[in-house]
Order: structure tokens, then sequence, then C-alpha cells
């Protein structure tokens, strides 16, 4: 079930590639205290600099920001093929958000920015991206390709998104993964951003779509939103409440504590499944909690490009 309280329209980031640029330099300048730290130069395509080099290349921005000399790194072009794929279902826009920004982010927010902070990365490395978004039709392909107009045509289309209104609608997942998967014939990185929470529950043919989208060696990242307090824990007040399925528009009124712990176990269990046949089909999961900040996302990304190329 699609847990909401009431239905919404989410609100437009007031600039969403100052806030996917914000992201990314964050993320650049809290690099040194992560675990990945060794990728910082190729993912911020700058070295340390060395006592004794030549000073013209220093990059006196990013000094003023980290306080540490790094040199702007100028290397051959890569053959990196990314493919972002939205899912723009319904659920997907819980939970109900007054203004996206940073810190009050719903499951489309997040995505979205997150997908706009990876295609800045790889802006900077010159490589290709194409974006897939579906909800209860495939709504938006657009192939990969590496161009200023290409990059600023997707940016455009994530906003979009944005104003569009969350009406209940049916999701059928698996119909729009194995139709995205026949479009993406060269090999390439795809990141789905998704609840996995579609209308159509059949786990088998689910599962099977996402098989499809290793097709011709394409490596495959899940990131797997949600909102972990209330729609993994079940963390609502023990109140009279409403709660609604957003794609269906059916809805029920309970008190939360009556059925938290019956919901949680139903909730880890599909999670168990969902983990077990992504290892099966050597697909990358990752649970991101939209609470949370974007370094899981961009961490794994670094890791992926590295296993990748």
């Amino acid at each position: 079930m699609k847990l909401q309280t009431e239905l919404n329209k989410a609100p437009l980031f007031q600039n969403l590639e100052l806030l996917a640029n914000q992201v990314v330099e964050g993320f650049i300048s809290g690099i040194h205290k992560s675990p990945f730290h060794g990728f910082s130069a190729e993912f911020a395509e700058h070295k340390i600099y060395n006592t004794g080099e030549s000073t013209k290349h220093i990059d006196w921005k990013l000094f003023a920001k980290t306080d540490k000399l790094y040199t702007k790194r100028y290397e051959e072009e890569t053959n990196l093929r990314c493919h972002m794929i939205l899912d723009n279902s319904a659920s997907m826009y819980y939970p109900v958000v007054k203004k996206l920004d940073l810190d009050h982010l719903n499951k489309i927010g997040y995505g979205v920015l997150a997908i706009a902070a990876l295609m800045n990365i790889l802006k900077k490395q010159r490589d290709a991206v194409g974006l897939s978004v579906y909800s209860d039709t495939y709504n938006f392909y657009a192939p990969e390709k590496g161009s200023e107009r290409h990059h600023q045509m997707l940016l455009a289309k994530l906003e979009e998104m944005l104003l569009e209104d969350s009406a209940a609608t049916q999701t059928e997942t698996y119909l729009h993964l194995h139709l995205i998967a026949e479009k993406i014939k060269r090999r390439s990185l795809i990141f789905l951003f998704t609840d996995m929470l579609q209308t159509a529950t059949e786990d088998e043919k689910l599962f099977d779509a996402l098989r499809h989208l290793k097709y011709n060696k394409h490596q495959v990242v899940l990131f797997h939103l949600l909102d972990r307090s209330t729609e993994y824990q079940f963390n609502f007040e023990n109140t009279p409440k409403r709660f609604w399925d957003v794609e269906t528009g059916e809805h029920i009124d309970l008190y939360a504590d009556n059925i938290k712990e019956a919901y949680s176990k139903s909730m880890a269990d599909y999670f168990g499944a969902l983990k077990l046949k992504c290892a099966q089909y050597k697909i990358k999961y990752v649970e991101v909690d939209v609470k949370a900040d974007f370094a899981r996302v961009l961490n794994t990304y670094l890791v992926e490009r590295q296993n990748f190329l």
C-alpha cells in the first residue's frame, strides 16, 4: 500500500541547476572525509597540487571553498554512457512538502535533484547522459548525448515534471522497464530511481524486467527511494488517521499502532526479497532515505563508474 495522508502537488525548486551544483560542491568539499576519497580526483577533475608544480592551473575558487590547493585536470574524453530512469508515479510524491528545498524533499524531488547532481558530474567528465521517465505510461525518453543543449533540455524536463499534477494513476513498472531496456542499445551504466511501490504486484514480472535491464551487458543500479521513518517503520502518532493509496484512490481509517508491527514485517519481507533478487541478477541495490543527504547516491556513482570503465 502506498501511504499518503493527503494528495499533493510538488512545488518547483527555485533553481534546479543551482541546487544540483550546491549538492555536488558540498560533496566535493567533504569528500576527503569519505571512505571513497581516493576517487575525488577523477570525480572533480582535479588533482592535489604538489609543491614545485606550476601554479598556472590552480583552481582558486575551489581553494576558497576547501582551503586546499588543487590543479585542474585536462584529460582525454571518456566513453561512459549513462541512462537515468525516474519513476514518476503518484506514490513518488510522498511525503507532503510545502516547498521543495534541500531540507524538505519528497521522493520525486529527491530523485530529480539526485539525477541533476549526477548529470552535473557527468557533464564535467564529458560523458553522455540519457533519461527515461514513466508513471502510468512511458512518459519521456531521451537517448544518451553529451552536448550542452542536451544537458539543458534534460534539466528543463526534470523541472517540468515537478509542475505536473500528481493525480492518482495505476503503475505497472515492469512494462515500462521492458520498453526502456529495448531502447538502450549500447552498453550503459543505468541508474533507476524508484520507490518500488508499483500498482501491479506480480513480483516475478518485476524481477524479470529488472533482469532485462542487464541486457547488452548494461550495469544497473537500483536506488530504492523511501521515507524510512514512515514508509518502512510506520512511525505515526497513534491517533485516528486516514491513509490513502495514492495510485488507486482507496483509503483506510485506523490507529497506526494497531498495524505497525504487521506492516513493518510485511515491508521488511518485501525489501528482503528485492535485495536477494537484485543480488541474484547482479544489480546494485541501494536503499536511500529521502531525508538523508546525497552522499550515498554520489559515492555509489563513483564506485560503479570505476567498475564500469
